[in-house]
């Protein structure tokens, strides 16, 4: 019995050793990716210097830690690593670069008691997705009239990753969308993995559905899904007022866009909570292709239909494209869909 006890305590300690090994050598060979990927990703303008700079730091540091036995050369692995890391962090965001005309220009609102006046809202007339006429325009609405909120998801390709907006409903005036999204520059387009590492800046687009909505339909055909939420009018207006504040912050002071905690659904729910939502983190909060399933099994959309039969009409491409042109379409865009009082 002794002699079972020995061999069992010595095969955990050894599963136990090993698994803090294993550990170990994951936490620096991510460590090491990161640094690698902060480097080729970094504000150098060469883009051969970056990849040059970015091998030689993988390949000295790999071998350095895993290969040089010398505790000299991990210590400089390790400064080297600590002084990317810093150099990162010092890299600022900007409102001073050559932006894509859809992101041309930063909003901004003002309150006057109930009015609220917005400059910079987009209204673009799309003839393709990269033939239009650039349009802004200044809008004034009333909070005292906002009386609900929608929910979009749209896809790329349908999954579990998705983009989401959300569109505040007045009752004497057409939807404003506002839309969390990157700040690509000319040229650019969105790359998961660069978003990461502070390649695009944030932008709070604000506009009309038939821009918003219309060109991911119509142009980018991209399926759209378009959820009534059972928001009451005041917690709508709650979440209003921390949309426009941050809207402003932003205007006044650039931000870096990140996939992972500075990005579209992460901070629709996080401007949520502070407007009073009640829940937790939700796996598909991250997943946010499947964002439509947490609303419907928490409640927030109409419940009375099966999910599968809400999804299916919930999705609007049809009804958008039916709606292109067309001044009244968000009401077009809305006409099938499951109604819910408000």
């Amino acid at each position: 019995m002794e002699e079972a006890m020995s061999v069992l305590f010595r095969f955990l300690t050894s599963s136990l050793r090993w698994l803090m090994k294993a550990f170990g050598f994951f936490c620096l060979a991510l460590a090491l990716t990161w640094a690698t990927l902060a480097i080729y990703y970094s504000n150098l303008p060469w883009p051969g210097l970056r990849i040059a700079l970015a091998i030689v730091f993988a390949a000295f540091t790999i071998w350095a830690i895993w290969f040089s036995h010398r505790r000299r050369m991990s210590v400089m692995a390790t400064l080297l690593f600590v002084g990317v890391v810093a150099w990162w962090i010092a890299i600022p965001p900007s409102h001073d670069r050559p932006w894509r005309q859809e992101v041309a220009v930063m909003p901004r609102a003002i309150i006057d008691g109930d009015n609220v006046h917005f400059t910079g809202v987009r209204d673009f007339d799309y003839r393709s997705r990269s033939d239009f006429t650039v349009r802004y325009q200044e809008r004034d609405v009333q909070l005292s009239h906002l009386t609900g909120l929608d929910f979009y998801v749209a896809y790329f390709a349908e999954g579990p990753v998705g983009h989401t907006f959300v569109s505040f409903i007045f009752d004497n005036a057409e939807p404003m969308s506002i839309s969390i999204e990157t700040r690509p520059e000319v040229g650019e387009g969105f790359a998961p993995v660069a978003s990461l590492f502070k390649q695009f800046e944030l932008i709070y687009i604000v506009g009309s559905e038939r821009d918003l909505v219309g060109v991911r339909t119509n142009h980018r055909h991209e399926p759209v899904y378009l959820y009534r939420l059972n928001t009451p009018a005041e917690s709508a207006r709650r979440l209003f007022l921390v949309y426009l504040n941050r809207i402003n912050e932003l205007a006044d002071t650039p931000e870096f866009y990140h996939l992972l905690t500075n990005s579209c659904t992460i901070n629709i729910i996080r401007y949520a909570n502070a407007a009073g939502r009640q829940g937790r983190f939700d796996i598909r909060h991250l997943l946010n292709g499947l964002i439509d399933s947490y609303l419907y099994h928490s409640g927030r959309v109409d419940t009375t239909l099966p999910f599968e039969e809400l999804r299916r009409r919930s999705l609007i491409n049809e009804a958008a494209q039916a709606a292109d042109g067309k001044s009244y379409f968000s009401e077009l865009i809305r006409a099938n869909l499951p109604t819910i009082p408000r």
